[in-house]
């Protein structure tokens, strides 16, 4: 059974792979397929966090797709609370064909995953977001017609976002960079496995809480939040210590003088990064946010279209069926 809970579970052939993909759908969006993909499939999107990109990205991409999908609410389920993890895995599984989830503990959806006999996609976790990461490397590839050998400077918190983005762009060949303030670094099993895929990518990390360092001469710029979900109470707190790595136009000014700046949103205007700069004619955040799309469909496509039909002891293979 084949999963996507965190960038690190696809090759850099793989992830290569999703990027013409989803490359391709985008070109063809407005062309109807000779073969839906999904064929009439149904996705089930369970969500125990609130999402505005996630949800309707996911809705469309598996309506365009030739599938449908069904939202469940926390109310409804209740993970581990009103239900068993496995009990749900294992009932849903018998219903959908795939299950795309949204949740707090990472834990929890490994474990959610283990019972389930269908596809599962990380929507977001507290550790990861992988349909985030790889979303945002495709759009850097989309502005530069290529990710390899570029420098990425990521500002701000060690969160999720972080994890996926230094997980995707490392093994894309990026030179990463993340500035962050001392005791807010992205977890360390995380630059382990980093820098030992660095080595086979061709890619580089570092680490730094110099924001001006980080920003110096980098292709592309990007944020988050500083308190993300379930941090809320140390949002104050958060405000006083990241107030030096505002993405501000000071900041994109040491920046290469064509680089971009991504943010996945939301955003919080005026905290990690300003008017000027996210609305400014150097930001793609909107075009990072469409091609949530494009990439969802990609994976949904590949999981259900692609290896259902490759040989599952030989694992992934590059001659999958053809668009359409």
């Amino acid at each position: 059974m084949y999963h996507l809970l965190t960038v690190d579970d696809l090759s850099s052939k793989e992830m290569e792979y999703l990027y013409v993909q989803a490359r391709m759908l985008k070109q063809t969006r407005v062309a109807p397929m000779d073969i839906p993909p999904l064929g009439g499939q149904t996705i089930a999107l369970l969500f125990e966090k609130p999402s505005l990109r996630t949800r309707v990205s996911f809705e469309v991409a598996a309506r365009e797709l030739g599938g449908q999908s069904i939202y469940l609410s926390p109310q409804e389920v209740g993970l581990g609370k009103r239900e068993a993890v496995a009990d749900v895995a294992r009932v849903l599984s018998s219903y959908v064909h795939a299950i795309v989830i949204r949740t707090f503990s990472h834990e929890l959806l490994e474990d959610f995953a283990h019972h389930a006999t269908v596809p599962v996609i990380n929507a977001l976790t507290d550790s990861h977001h992988p349909c985030q990461g790889l979303t945002d490397v495709f759009t850097i590839i989309e502005e530069y017609g290529k990710a390899a050998g570029l420098t990425l400077a990521y500002l701000g918190d060690g969160n999720n976002v972080a994890h996926s983005l230094v997980q995707a762009a490392i093994k894309a060949g990026m030179r990463v960079r993340v500035a962050t303030p001392a005791g807010y670094e992205p977890h360390p099993d995380i630059l382990r496995v980093a820098q030992q895929e660095a080595a086979q990518s061709g890619g580089s990390l570092s680490l730094t809480n110099d924001p001006e360092e980080a920003a110096a001469g980098a292709d592309v710029l990007s944020t988050d939040v500083w308190a993300s979900m379930g941090q809320e109470a140390e949002a104050e707190q958060r405000r006083a210590i990241f107030s030096g790595y505002r993405v501000d136009t000071r900041l994109l000014a040491l920046a290469h003088p064509d680089a971009i700046v991504l943010h996945p949103l939301p955003a919080h205007r005026g905290e990690e990064i300003t008017d000027e700069v996210i609305d400014g004619p150097q930001s793609r955040v909107l075009t990072q946010a469409e091609n949530r799309l494009h990439v969802q469909k990609a994976i949904l496509r590949t999981l259900l279209f692609h290896y259902p039909q490759a040989d599952r002891h030989a694992g992934f293979s590059l001659a999958a069926p053809a668009l359409g």
